[in-house]
């Protein structure tokens, strides 16, 4: 239980939100687990998020933005565009199954949530294709691309992607070979792009 006198921010209630999450699940989680957990009352809660759905949007939306912020750096790096996309791409494909295999529980639970939350979803997909646009775009200002429409290209390669991000695949991610299937579609995805034809 927090200390009374610890002010209580919206963070603080995100944290605690993901941790009643993780113990007990989407369905048996609730407002007044979070207060519990916090040692306040669950209007106090309610203060900060007006809605158990805006509470499970935010917390939501808190876990999937790690991901983006991970590869928000890798955007501004100034390494060759073709490099860029291959970190991208890894790192994405590493982030979703450190996200599935250490922490299963909090995994399913985000699934869940993610199925409830369409809007999160839609805004976190369109960060993540809006930041390999702007690796599309570098690659095609330095004549390393080869595309009219980095956006429609960045859709593309996202969707192209899907088995190495999409959690549905998630139980694939720890098969054998697939580091190996993950690398070959990269490979194509880089050739494609940087095809003249």
């Amino acid at each position: 239980m927090a200390p009374p006198t610890e002010t209580l921010t919206a963070e603080r209630i995100l944290e605690a939100t993901e941790e009643v999450l993780r113990r007990h699940g989407p369905a048996k989680a609730t407002v007044v687990d979070v207060a519990r957990a916090l040692g306040v009352s669950h209007g106090s809660v309610y203060r900060h998020f007006r809605t158990k759905a805006d509470l499970r949007a935010a917390v939501t939306k808190r876990w999937l933005d790690r991901t983006s912020d991970r590869l928000a750096v890798i955007v501004a790096e100034e390494s060759a565009p073709q490099d860029r996309l291959r970190a991208w791409l890894a790192a994405l494909f590493e982030a979703k199954r450190h996200k599935a295999g250490d922490d299963p529980e909090l995994f399913a639970t985000y699934t869940v949530l993610t199925d409830e939350l369409g809007g999160v979803v839609f805004e976190h997909i369109t960060d993540l294709t809006a930041q390999l646009t702007d690796i599309i775009e570098a690659g095609v200002g330095s004549g390393a691309f080869h595309v009219s429409d980095p956006a429609a290209a960045a859709r593309a390669v996202f969707q192209a992607t899907g088995r190495f991000h999409d959690p549905c695949y998630a139980r694939e991610w720890q098969r054998p070979g697939v580091e190996e299937e993950f690398t070959a579609v990269v490979d194509l995805i880089v050739r494609g792009l940087s095809s003249h034809g």
